[in-house]
C-alpha cells in the first residue's frame, strides 16, 4: 500500500505522476468538464440526436451568441462541456481536419476518424511539459452510414455511446439512459428522452432559448439546429 498521497508535491508539472499513478492535471481538467453545463447526445433508429443546457447567467446576455452546439462538416457536429474557450479551438482544429480529409479523399470525414484525431491531440497536451491539457470533454455525433456518438475526454480517451452526457449532470443522465434508453427509438422519442435526461441533472426550467437541439438523419446526412420556436415544441 502507498502512504497517502499530497497532490501539491505532484501537480505542479503535467509530466510528473503520482507515487498511486494519477496525473492530477488531467483530474483537474476534469472537474472543468463536472463543473459545467449538461449535455447529452443520443442515437436514434436512423438519426442522432444531441441536445445542451445553455447556463444563461443574466438577463443582458445575447442568447445568439452562446452557442453550445457546434457544426464541423455537415455530416458532425459536436457539443462541449468545461472550458469554452478550449472547445472552440478544439472545433476551429476539427474543421480544418475535416476540409483536409474532403480535399484529399474526396469523401466525408468517417466519425470515429475525426473523433480519433482530436482525441489524439487532447492526448500530447497530457504528455509534454510547459503545456495543460484541454479542460473541456466533447460529444462528436455525425452519421456516416450508421448514427455515431463519440465522447472525447480530457485525458485523450475516445469512447463510443449510444446514449451518453457530459457536464455536471453527467451521472444523473446517464442512470436515466440506463433505466430507459432502448434501441430503434424514433427522433421524436430520442428527443424527448434527451431532454428528460437533461432535466434531471439541472434544476431550472427550460425555456427555448437556453436549450440547443441538432438533429442528423440517416436520409440527410445533414445537421440542422432547431430554431427556438421548433425546441418549444418539444419543451
Amino acid at each position: 500500500m502507498y502512504p497517502a498521497v499530497n497532490p501539491q508535491a505532484y501537480d505542479r508539472a503535467i509530466t510528473v505522476f503520482s507515487p498511486d499513478g494519477r496525473l492530477f492535471q488531467v483530474e483537474y481538467a476534469k472537474e472543468a468538464v463536472r463543473r459545467g453545463a449538461t449535455a447529452v447526445g443520443i442515437i436514434c433508429k436512423d438519426a442522432v440526436v444531441l441536445v445542451a443546457y445553455k447556463n444563461v447567467t443574466s438577463p443582458l446576455l445575447v442568447y445568439e451568441s452562446m452557442k453550445k452546439i457546434y457544426r464541423i462538416d455537415d455530416h458532425i457536429a459536436a457539443t462541449a462541456s468545461g472550458l469554452v474557450a478550449d472547445a472552440r479551438r478544439l472545433i476551429d482544429i476539427a474543421r480544418l481536419e475535416a476540409q483536409r480529409h474532403k480535399l484529399q479523399y474526396n469523401e466525408p470525414i468517417p466519425v470515429e476518424q475525426l473523433s480519433r484525431h482530436l482525441c489524439d491531440l487532447m492526448q500530447i497536451y497530457t504528455q509534454y511539459g510547459g503545456i495543460r491539457p484541454f479542460g473541456v470533454s466533447l460529444l462528436v455525433a455525425g452519421v456516416d452510414g450508421e448514427p455515431r456518438l463519440y465522447e472525447a475526454e480530457p485525458s485523450g480517451a475516445l469512447t463510443g455511446y449510444k446514449a451518453d452526457a457530459i457536464g455536471s449532470g453527467k451521472k444523473d443522465s446517464e442512470a436515466y439512459f440506463e433505466k430507459e434508453y432502448k434501441d430503434g427509438l424514433k427522433v421524436d422519442e430520442g428527443i424527448a428522452l434527451a431532454l428528460k435526461a437533461l432535466k434531471k441533472s439541472e434544476n431550472v426550467k427550460f425555456k427555448p432559448e437556453n436549450v440547443d437541439i441538432a438533429i442528423a438523419t440517416k436520409a440527410s446526412k445533414d445537421f440542422k439546429v432547431l430554431e427556438p420556436e421548433e425546441v418549444a415544441k418539444y419543451l
